[in-house]
């Protein structure tokens, strides 16, 4: 992806903020405490934040966090459903932190929209010494045959490179690095994967997977297609078909040090 199509898909989730608010789930504890594990103190930036999905569970978790969001859109729901959040405009390149002034920054299902040549550098810059920077990703879990299938039914733009356990550990693995042959500010990469799973009905797994940013950039009678198809094999699934689910996830983290 170019650096123009990136940003067209950054930029997609304001529009659907409402739904996005509604049926994005929110991250396993487990992997948000471990994300957090060697921060050296309480004070967390969640960068990208959208509409607080990742916020909310910090701050269940005790966090004294700051949310910074670049979409308008996003930034009034997170501000609607966390009024006691402090949330500021900016992005990843554009930090609105003084230096040193948080212990971590975490990324929720965000981090493969910075550019980290300049990203980079801005992150380690609001961070404390040994602070840690964190991108968390909630996957689909394809060693569920249905989950598979279904991958396989609704295509790149439902279930992307980065939605499933063995391509998201190829597609993170070096993304904290600057990627234009500048020196790392962080250290070794550590990754882990905690279980998970958000409670859906057909129409409700539809609704989600309409939020993802493949979907909100297709053309409108492609895109109503492609959620028909969906919605038709969840409907002849005895796994899908019947009421409420637990769609099987995991929540992906990866983990690195400031040096």
């Amino acid at each position: 992806m170019d650096q123009d199509e990136r940003q067209l898909h950054a930029s997609s989730f304001g529009a659907v903020a409402d739904a996005y608010a509604a049926h994005r789930p929110d991250y396993a504890r487990a992997a948000v405490r471990w994300a957090l594990e060697p921060a050296p103190g309480p004070r967390v930036l969640d960068l990208g934040a959208g509409t607080g999905k990742l916020t909310a569970t910090l701050v269940v978790l005790g966090a004294d966090v700051i949310a910074v969001e670049p979409d308008t859109g996003m930034r009034t729901e997170l501000r609607r459903s966390l009024p006691g959040v402090r949330a500021l405009p900016g992005s990843a390149e554009a930090i609105p932190l003084p230096d040193a002034s948080v212990d971590a920054v975490l990324a929720g299902n965000a981090m493969h929209w910075f550019d980290m040549a300049t990203a980079g550098p801005e992150i380690a810059r609001v961070l404390a010494s040994d602070g840690v920077l964190a991108g968390l990703w909630n996957l689909m879990d394809d060693q569920v045959e249905w989950v598979a299938a279904l991958a396989r039914v609704g295509g790149d733009a439902a279930v992307g490179s980065r939605d499933t356990p063995a391509a998201w550990r190829a597609e993170t693995a070096a993304m904290h690095l600057p990627g234009d042959g500048a020196a790392a500010r962080f250290g070794w990469p550590r990754q882990a994967e905690f279980p998970h799973g958000q409670r859906r009905t057909a129409d409700s797994l539809v609704a989600t997977l309409a939020t993802r940013a493949g979907m909100l950039v297709m053309p409108g009678p492609e895109r109503d297609a492609t959620l028909a198809r969906i919605h038709a094999f969840l409907a002849t699934r005895p796994e899908t078909a019947r009421g409420e689910f637990t769609l099987p996830m995991r929540t992906g983290v990866l983990r690195v040090r400031r040096l």
